[in-house]
């Protein structure tokens, strides 16, 4: 049976460059920048519209001593106002802790053109080259782009601006309107878009743009815009400030409230994590890089002393017809484990970027199918496998006629999760506490009835003591979560969680198995990683076995005899080598229990915002611990900090701990 990728023809460019190195739009006909007979296009209008426009240029730039900044554009383009607002936050030594950039392009470009258009610029080059990196995938959707250790977040919307900026959650503090001409492009400056970007500006938001069409200034005044024509920088004579006024804009038809702007640093906010897994880890992390203090309180002798000890695992994205909320949520998920493991470990040791191969096995119920309409940007997530990539994983089975075509998931990686959770907890704003397990979280004093929600209020009752007071606490304990989430919530409001034990079996890679091992990990039915290394030579692991009726961590020899089994199914060449095995007693287990939700997905945040602040939960994160459990921190710190989200509002509701 013939196994060849699925052919695209290769789209139109979006840009052209012309002789003269000006880029154009193959769509629209207009260009992105006018280079200008004496070099004053590209970055010097940038800089001199945008940046100085929106006061974030000179020694008293407006978001200097903020813990986060949120600039707001409205067509990304070549992301030359992004590189050079990045490049501006860079310079100046009283910058935000967290600089968020939020930009919506219905076409993007290609990776190399943003290398390309930055060329002109040695100041943006390592920028662009570190942009360029990051830039793969962007299918439809939002996309949480990490950059600069972390500190420096892009939040891209792709698709149509009408769509895409109700998706991008959180108040802008900067708008850069830009965009081809309203000649050319007028949705982009059509009044119901720039209501759309209204909606985003809090209590005196900057904007700034070059385009002083009498049209869009009438607009800005009628949303709430004070609005002034100011110079310009050749061979624009004219530019546009504007300062959002939410006072005379509440006046109009228009009820959404204005929304808070970030605040100037006070004082450092105190967190208590319970948990040392990939759940606590990852919101510590996420907190400390905002500059919060966090202890984390483990109840084993190590960090990972729970599921997260797992000696290596995948993380791959979950495919369906539909590209349904699960598909799009798991993609957000795998992007943000691959910048976060790129960032911190080492690649070819803590992990590989390896791809990962999905076998649709016939007998199995639900096979993973590609959409219908599947784009050529899409293919960097995942795509049908060539003959070549089947041949060299395969090499000694023969794939049965009747089952479909392996999917090949380029953006897969295998890491060891107790590499990343050491990672993320080696963060000088993070306390590690082993053995320490938390027997009880209670509210500060409260004997007069009356509690300061500016303090901190929250204590975890220790065996010999009391740790604390904490401004919140996060509840990351596996297994654990529901008992230590039921001394604080109504009885109603306990979420239900499900113990599920899990076994893997492993064992050292001899010259035997070495010759028929897969060049990638494979998954379907379990999963098998054939090249694992350790200090010691190479190691391979298959499982894991799912039982809902045990939860203790015992190995149980029977889970071998199941995990060898279902690898007789998926690469039965590799299992003939390792039934022996079975015998001889060598193979070696690692067991332990997740905790997985009815609906399995990780409940994230207050399960009662309104009625017990400050107190959160991570959990439920199941055998998608590695896919989801950075994303989910970040989309909780961002929460807790009034940042933008990393993912749509529809997806959002999928996680909140809140939900019914």
């Amino acid at each position: 049976m013939s196994r060849k990728a699925l052919s695209l023809p290769p789209p139109e460019p979006t840009v052209v460059w012309d002789a003269q190195g000006t880029p154009r739009s193959s769509r629209f006909g207009d260009i992105y920048r006018n280079q200008g007979r004496v070099g004053l296009g590209g970055l010097p209008q940038c800089r001199h519209v945008f940046l100085q426009g929106c006061g974030l240029q000179g020694p008293q730039a407006l978001w200097q001593n903020r813990p986060h900044w949120t600039v707001l554009e409205t067509g990304f383009g070549l992301g030359l106002n992004f590189l050079a607002t990045w490049a501006a936050w860079r310079a100046d030594p009283q910058r935000p802790r967290l600089l968020h950039f939020m930009s919506v392009e219905a076409f993007p470009v290609t990776a190399a053109d943003i290398v390309r258009s930055a060329a002109p610029w040695p100041e943006l080059q390592p920028l662009a080259q570190a942009l360029s990196e990051r830039w793969w995938g962007l299918v439809e959707g939002v996309h949480r782009l990490r950059l600069d250790d972390g500190q420096v977040m892009l939040t891209l919307g792709i698709g149509p601006a009408s769509h895409r900026l109700p998706e991008l959650t959180g108040p802008a503090d900067s708008v850069f309107l830009d965009g081809f001409s309203p000649d050319v492009n007028p949705d982009m400056w059509s009044p119901s878009l720039l209501s759309r970007v209204a909606e985003h500006c809090h209590a005196d938001t900057r904007l700034a743009t070059w385009c002083v069409t009498r049209t869009v200034r009438d607009t800005m005044n009628q949303l709430g815009f004070e609005v002034e024509r100011v110079k310009g920088l050749l061979p624009k004579r004219d530019a546009l400030t504007a300062r959002y006024r939410p006072a005379e804009w509440a006046s109009t038809a228009h009820t959404t409230p204005p929304l808070p702007r970030a605040p100037r640093a006070t004082r450092q906010l105190r967190c208590a994590v319970v948990g040392a897994g990939l759940a606590g880890s990852a919101v510590a992390h996420a907190l400390a890089q905002r500059g919060w203090r966090v202890e984390v309180f483990e109840a084993g002798p190590t960090a990972c002393s729970g599921a997260s000890g797992l000696p290596a695992g995948l993380c791959a994205p979950h495919v369906s017809q539909d590209d349904s909320w699960l598909s799009r949520l798991t993609r957000a998920g795998v992007r943000a484990t691959s910048d976060q493991v790129q960032r911190l470990l080492r690649a070819g040791l803590d992990y590989g970027a390896t791809g990962v191969l999905e076998r649709r096995l016939p007998h199995k119920t639900r096979k993973a199918r590609l959409p219908a309409a599947w784009p050529l940007e899409a293919h960097a997530w995942s795509r049908l496998a060539t003959d070549d990539e089947c041949n060299r994983t395969f090499a000694h089975t023969a794939l049965p006629d009747d089952e479909p075509q392996p999917l090949w998931h380029a953006s897969g990686l295998w890491l060891k999760p107790a590499r990343l959770v050491e990672a993320q907890l080696n963060h000088p704003g993070i306390q590690l506490h082993v053995s320490c397990p938390v027997r009880g979280i209670q509210r500060g004093d409260d004997s007069h009835g009356q509690q300061d929600d500016t303090s901190p209020q929250w204590q975890l009752r220790l065996d010999h003591c009391t740790a604390g007071p904490f401004d919140h606490v996060m509840v990351c304990a596996g297994p654990a979560t529901r008992e230590l989430l039921a001394q604080v919530l109504p009885a109603d409001r306990v979420p239900t969680l499900t113990p599920v034990r899990g076994q893997v079996s492993w064992g050292r890679v001899d010259a035997g198995l070495q010759a028929v091992l897969p060049a990638s990990p494979v998954n379907g039915d379990g999963s098998f990683l054939g090249a694992v290394p350790d200090q010691d030579g190479t190691l391979w692991m298959a499982g894991s076995s799912f039982d809902r009726h045990r939860h203790a961590s015992v190995v149980d020899p029977q889970d071998h005899v199941e995990n060898l089994t279902r690898l007789q199914g998926l690469l039965p060449d590799v299992a003939v080598r390792l039934l022996p095995k079975l015998a001889d007693g060598s193979l070696q287990a690692w067991a332990s229990v997740r905790c997985t939700t009815p609906d399995r997905l990780p409940r994230v945040g207050s399960p009662l915002p309104q009625e017990i602040p400050g107190f959160h939960v991570l959990t439920g994160l199941g055998a998608r611990g590695l896919s989801l459990s950075v994303l989910c921190a970040e989309w909780l710190a961002a929460r807790l900090c009034q940042e933008p989200s990393p993912i749509e509002p529809d997806l959002s509701q999928r996680l909140s701990a809140d939900r019914p």
